[in-house]
């Protein structure tokens, strides 16, 4: 299982993050549809897959169903996912309303 604080890159666009919660869906975390490695991984990409290149946004966070979050540190061209499933941007919560 991945631990928190990893940091991750993609082998396929310029997206990387770290791991602030983790989950064993991580072991299966997908940037433009191919594995992400960890940030010191020289090995060779691949190609970007035109399903999975809706690109993510530096600064978010991402969650899947299983309570995983990553928070994107460098923006790319890759969908980020868990396997075949894309994973969604964690939104604000709401401040309290003031009277």
């Amino acid at each position: 299982m991945i631990k928190s604080g990893t940091r991750l890159k993609s082998q396929v666009c310029d997206t990387q993050v770290i791991v602030v919660k983790t989950a064993e869906s991580l072991d299966d975390l997908r940037a433009g549809g191919a594995a992400m490695v960890p940030l010191d991984d020289t090995s060779a990409g691949g190609t970007l897959d035109p399903d999975f290149s809706g690109g993510a946004v530096m600064g978010k966070r991402y969650v899947d169903e299983a309570g995983a979050e990553v928070l994107v540190t460098k923006a790319g061209a890759g969908t980020l996912s868990i396997g075949a499933v894309p994973l969604t941007i964690k939104e604000a919560k709401p401040l309290p309303a003031s009277d």
